[in-house]
């Protein structure tokens, strides 16, 4: 028999299948799952989204079920510049806009267009280990800037480059409610780590994936609308529309732009028409604008009740982040490696992820990521309790 796995790339055997396994959780029923960050179904638009589809199949099936160009559907594309334009006061010029095939295939087509191996690429520590796994692909140098209540610690960036020998090609964040920790970077560092790329000539790649999930505070300028030369903004609709709709955007600098039309040319050629063309028409409808609130509300809800658990079960066990938007919370659980808790917490029907997959630098083996997004407010409750039962059966077999 050939062994294959003896076949496989250099590249593959370095690969851990770090997300597989996240989804691998999503279709378990017997467990109280906090690992995935999915949308809640019960938000999906079903009856209008099917009166979308059935309309576009019946009266536009020559471009809604045909292949794409490769940048996406033009009027799609001014939909989305249109959206840009309200979401972060900016709007678009053509040449800078491109369609993608969700935040991972954004990632993928900027890491082929700009990396060579060994280039430097900066992420944010922890950082959201679908991007640290798809950077990685290209064997790139990856240097972490640790994160602080106030987001990516821009001092710490501008001590980091004073030790390096050339710039970084790329710095990768996720500015609000961030994945994992859930932290928001502030106004002044924002500014500050635009100006700081700016003058050392390096590509902020800005993920928006959350952006328009925030509970209560007023949204803080996007990076893209503050450095549209020095800023890739890449976003998806998978948190807000559907995640079965595999759909996104890349918006920066023209020249930048070019090159992932290219890229996407040689990787999926396009995203699918019929799904650019739902989602176009649930733009122009108004369906997003009466979606987003009530998708906060149920997110704000489940955020406090995950909040108030953790201040029950968790005193004197564990630090973690309160989520002001988004889908996470992140925890230190001092003295507890987190694999081996999440191993314990399966036998008593609990799931999440545990830290270490999300530094690319640094091992980390305290810190673990909850997801409330799809689960219930009584779930929650008991699953909290479950772990804070594991953690404490941990730390009393280590004392014995």
């Amino acid at each position: 028999m050939i062994d294959w796995n003896a076949r496989l790339s250099r590249r593959a055997h370095g690969q851990p299948d770090l997300i597989g396994g996240i989804l691998a959780l999503a279709g378990a029923r017997d467990l109280i799952n906090f690992s995935g960050g999915f949308p809640d179904p019960s938000l999906f638009a079903t009856d209008v989204l099917g009166d979308i589809a059935r309309k576009l199949i019946e009266s536009d099936a020559a471009v809604a079920l045909q292949y794409s160009s490769s940048e996406g559907i033009a009027s799609t594309r001014a939909a989305l510049a249109d959206l840009l334009a309200g979401t972060d006061g900016r709007r678009p010029g053509d040449d800078e806009l491109t369609v993608t095939s969700g935040g991972i295939d954004a990632i993928t087509l900027i890491a082929k267009s700009m990396l060579d191996p060994g280039d430097v690429v900066v992420v944010e520590e922890p950082s959201y280990l679908g991007a640290v796994s798809g950077f990685v692909a290209f064997d790139p140098e990856l240097r972490g800037v640790p994160l602080d209540d106030d987001g990516l610690d821009v001092d710490a960036l501008a001590a980091l480059l004073r030790t390096l020998p050339s710039p970084p090609k790329l710095l990768y964040t996720i500015p609000d409610f961030q994945n994992p920790s859930g932290r928001t970077m502030s106004a002044e560092r924002r500014g500050a780590l635009v100006e700081l790329c700016r003058r050392h000539g390096i590509l902020i790649v800005e993920d928006v994936a959350y952006s328009q999930l925030g509970f209560d505070d007023a949204p803080r300028p996007t990076l893209w609308s503050l450095g549209p030369d020095v800023v890739v903004q890449i976003g998806t609709f998978s948190k807000v529309f559907l995640p079965g709709v595999r759909l996104g955007w890349a918006v920066g600098p023209a020249a930048v732009i070019a090159q992932l039309r290219i890229a996407k040319q040689n990787s999926d050629q396009c995203a699918g028409a019929l799904g650019q063309r739902m989602l176009e028409e649930y733009l122009r409808a108004g369906h997003l604008d009466a979606h987003l609130p009530r998708a906060r509300d149920l997110y704000r809800r489940r955020a406090a009740t995950l909040t108030d658990a953790l201040e029950r079960h968790f005193d004197g066990l564990a630090t973690w982040t309160v989520p002001r938007g988004g889908f996470f919370s992140w925890l230190r659980v001092p003295g507890v490696d987190t694999v081996a808790l999440a191993a314990a917490a399966r036998e008593s029907k609990v799931a999440f992820v545990p830290g270490a997959g999300f530094f690319a630098e640094r091992r980390d083996d305290e810190h673990l990521r909850l997801s409330y997004s799809r689960i219930s407010e009584s779930d929650i409750e008991e699953g909290v309790a479950r772990l804070a039962v594991a953690v404490r059966a941990m730390r009393e077999r280590r004392a014995s």
